[in-house]
């Protein structure tokens, strides 16, 4: 009889802990990734806890969304959006609470990393359905259901509530901090990936626009 209530009282607790947070009122969230006109970074790993508790590693790695036009028109002060997705994966299906970043960003060259604490606020735009002119449907009610980060140099992580037909909300600025082991864990010998000729060429003219972020 002890072990069943035991049991019986488990139960309730994590029903009790499953009620605490709302259902996620569509079937999966975007990440996604973007960095400033030209400054190019590589992104090493993007790992995301949820309000569940549940660990996703590796969700993404690689190339970010930047624009580098050949032709040195590309302006990486000017302000993204107002719709900002970024390059990313939809497969979250409980709402995030915690994001890990690792990239280098090429244009130092420097390798950073960073832990964002998403805020109840913006899960609460993320659960919210809201009348809105999309650009592609015309007015519908929808969900914000993305949340789009943006890495630039100085270690600088900005992270904004979007969807297809929102304009994006910011909701966390970060600063990070150096990774002491360098590009990929120190396993390169220091070496950084090349950079983009566009890349090259804007920064040898303008430089990297510090304090822009």
């Amino acid at each position: 009889m002890k072990a069943r209530h035991w049991l019986l009282i488990a139960v309730f607790y994590i029903g009790q802990v499953g009620a605490t947070e709302p259902p996620m009122p569509f079937p999966s969230w975007y990440l996604g990734f973007v960095a400033p006109d030209y400054m190019d970074v590589w992104l090493e790993t993007a790992d995301v806890t949820d309000i569940r508790g549940d660990f996703h590693a590796g969700v993404m790695r690689g190339v970010v969304s930047i624009w580098q036009p050949e032709d040195g028109t590309g302006d990486p002060t000017r302000a993204l959006g107002p719709y900002i997705l970024g390059k990313g994966i939809s497969q979250f299906t409980e709402l995030p609470q915690r994001l890990f970043v690792r990239w280098q960003s090429l244009v130092e060259p420097q390798t950073y990393r960073a832990t964002v604490e998403i805020p109840d606020s913006a899960r609460e735009l993320m659960r919210k359905r809201e009348r809105v002119n999309c650009p592609i449907t015309g007015w519908t009610d929808e969900h914000r259901d993305a949340l789009a980060v943006m890495l630039a140099p100085g270690g600088i992580v900005k992270v904004w509530v979007s969807g297809s037909c929102f304009p994006a909300i910011p909701v966390a600025r970060v600063q990070a901090e150096v990774e002491p082991l360098g590009p990929y864990g120190g396993k390169s010998g220091g070496r950084y990936r090349s950079l983009e000729p566009a890349a090259k060429a804007y920064l040898e003219k303008h430089g990297i626009p510090y304090g822009s972020w």
